[in-house]
């Protein structure tokens, strides 16, 4: 059987990755690597970490991100590269000398995409779950992300913490918010940040107060599935084609999504399906347009996901059809 390796970071080799029953695949966010080698494995090539199958012996390298050491990149005629980060994050992502490293480049960003070299690729989302209609939904509105900070003119961090913010003064019975960090302070300090943030009682005591946070997520569609809005801010503004899996999330839950973020999302997701915050000057009108909503239009968004999950425009989201688009390209001769 022919070979093909998978780039990974370490955590994620000897196959982690692709093992659905992995600690690391939480809410089942490693589904697509799961695909991926069950495409490869019906064109009778067998993908596995690098660990496991070098670099020499693989017929087709595929580099989860842009690898940190460009210098590994040995093989570029039979090399391929998934961009997940956005330039925040990961700005090497989106160095254009780092590209001529590649043969295929599969990218989210519009702005890139040529059917050439760079090709269309999506973040991915769940498989939906029973919808709640609006009198059955015991909770208002609620946030899941991470608590994280970049300094970057399209960051919308910031804004994530606007609304927690505004909640906490105007209305806090109707929200609260779940994710990762927001019980510890990061610290962002010249050199000693490193050590100092490996001292767990340190960051607890210098961490800011949340009196809306309820702790990390055990079950994200679950969780959702109870609260009749969700704030899905991405990490980003302005970045067309950006759209994670945090909307996705929402409306596989049957969590209506207040969104901001990629400016062409209505191109992607029909826009009966979420509610736009750039429709809004303020929190207090987003507030009063939400809270005023009735069960009629409320409902009428919920059937608009439905038909939205089950229509063909939802496949680009899927992880089974995202992986035959990858291993389709990278097999191909042209």
């Amino acid at each position: 059987m022919k070979k093909a390796c998978l780039v990974v970071n370490q955590v994620y080799k000897n196959n982690e990755i692709f093992k659905s029953d992995s600690p690391l695949n939480r809410d089942n966010c490693l589904q697509f690597f799961h695909e991926l080698k069950a495409q490869f494995k019906v064109q009778g090539i067998d993908l596995q970490t690098q660990d496991l199958c070098s670099l020499e012996e693989a017929s087709v390298i595929i580099y989860n991100e842009m690898p940190k050491d460009l210098k590994a990149v040995k093989y570029p005629a039979k090399s391929a590269v998934m961009l997940f980060e956005s330039e925040l994050i990961r700005p090497d992502n989106w160095d254009l000398k780092n590209h001529q490293l590649f043969k295929h480049i599969f990218t989210w960003s519009d702005d890139f995409v040529d059917n050439r070299k760079y090709f269309k690729f999506n973040f991915t989302g769940p498989k939906p779950v029973e919808f709640l209609e609006f009198n059955k939904k015991p909770k208002f509105c609620t946030l899941v992300a991470g608590n994280k900070n970049v300094n970057h003119p399209l960051e919308l961090y910031s804004k994530r913490v606007d609304v927690i913010r505004w909640f906490e003064k105007y209305n806090p019975d109707q929200f609260e918010f779940f994710g990762m960090g927001w019980e510890a302070h990061t610290f962002r300090l010249p050199l000693v940040s490193r050590v100092l943030n490996r001292i767990g009682p340190l960051r607890k005591m210098f961490s800011k107060k949340w009196p809306l946070y309820r702790g990390p997520v055990k079950n994200k569609l679950e969780l959702l599935q109870k609260y009749k809005f969700s704030i899905c801010f991405e990490n980003a503004s302005g970045i067309k084609g950006y759209i994670t899996e945090k909307i996705l999330d929402s409306l596989a839950a049957g969590c209506v999504p207040v969104y901001w973020g990629a400016p062409n999302i209505t191109d992607f997701i029909p826009k009966e399906c979420l509610i736009l915050m750039s429709d809004f000057k303020t929190y207090d009108d987003l507030y009063a347009y939400l809270v005023n909503m009735s069960e009629v239009e409320y409902n009428q968004r919920l059937a608009a996901i439905k038909k939205f999950l089950m229509s063909p425009q939802h496949q680009a989201f899927e992880p089974a059809f995202i992986a035959r688009i990858v291993v389709g390209r990278v097999l191909s001769n042209d």
